[in-house]
């Protein structure tokens, strides 16, 4: 069971050492990532010792519930870190950056 464990630990840990976005800056996916490494191990955790003891099923239910959570709490984040700006046609898009590297028309399209 301890060997599991670590391993569950282990792999999550790493899912949030990993994340972020291609900028750096997508704060949904990263939150997302995190939260699903929070949850899993705090799921295998709590698996492990309440109920029957399944610190398996405990971190996938912990990781699905962590990474949504994250997962919002990112896009709020990334709705906040947002500029608003206006191009020659008077058409709007929104940057993530003071750079405009990162940018996407209202409907979600990319900005080129």
């Amino acid at each position: 069971m301890n060997k599991a464990f670590i391993a569950i630990a282990a792999a999550g840990l790493m899912v949030t050492a990993c994340a972020s976005g291609p900028n750096g800056s997508n704060e949904t996916l990263r939150q997302g990532a995190i939260g699903a490494g929070i949850g899993a191990v705090a799921g295998a955790i709590i698996g492990n010792n309440v109920g029957d003891g399944n610190a398996g099923r405990g971190a996938a239910i912990g990781a699905v519930v962590g990474g949504a959570a994250g997962a919002i709490r990112g896009s709020q984040q990334d709705r906040a870190n947002q500029q608003r700006y206006r191009d020659a046609q008077g058409r709007y898009y929104y940057c993530y950056d003071n750079r405009q590297t990162e940018c996407y028309w209202e409907n979600g399209q990319r900005r080129y």
